[in-house]
């Protein structure tokens, strides 16, 4: 198969300045080169990314109605963004509580997640994935969706264990 990434998401949002302070300043995502050159548009990179942007912004106005993806709608239930380290993760964790978007977080076995709204109410994932090489059979064996407790995955794997090597990071 030809696909292997995601290259960029694009959403439809009500205040196109509000959003993109809040993907800028809670989750650290910076303007490309043509940042809002479009009139009602932003496109915005995240931190390290080699995209040309990550993310794309169309603002539609005040009186846009909450999405009902999910609810009444078929639709995207969420995005998710990797992280490098449970340090990373950890430090999202309370950038997301004191933005009061953090809405959950989940322990999904080989993956450890968090789980946000931004300001349109669209929901997002932070994910950290466990390397192939620190993978135990608990891990991979582990079904369904547990609470994430940070503290004991930090003391199990380390703050700064490369999240995805060999999974979604190629080796070496």
């Amino acid at each position: 198969m030809a696909i292997f990434r995601l290259n960029h998401a694009v959403l439809f949002v009500r205040d196109l300045a509000e959003s993109v302070a809040f993907y800028r300043d809670v989750l650290g995502f910076g303007y490309t080169e043509t940042g809002d050159a479009f009139q009602g548009a932003a496109f915005l990179r995240a931190p390290g990314s080699t995209n040309d942007h990550d993310l794309g912004l169309f603002e539609i106005g005040a009186q846009a109605a909450p999405s009902g993806a999910g609810r009444a709608t078929v639709g995207l239930y969420h995005l998710a963004w990797e992280v490098d380290t449970l340090s990373d993760l950890e430090t999202l964790a309370g950038t997301l509580r004191e933005a009061g978007a953090l809405v959950g977080a989940s322990d999904h076995g080989t993956t450890k997640s968090l789980y946000g709204k931004d300001p349109n109410g669209l929901e997002f994932e932070i994910v950290w994935i466990i390397p192939a090489d620190l993978l135990t059979d608990e891990d991979r064996q582990k079904t369904g969706v547990g609470r994430l407790d940070l503290a004991a995955e930090i003391a199990k794997y380390g703050r700064d264990a490369r999240s995805g090597v060999g999974i979604s990071r190629v080796l070496g």
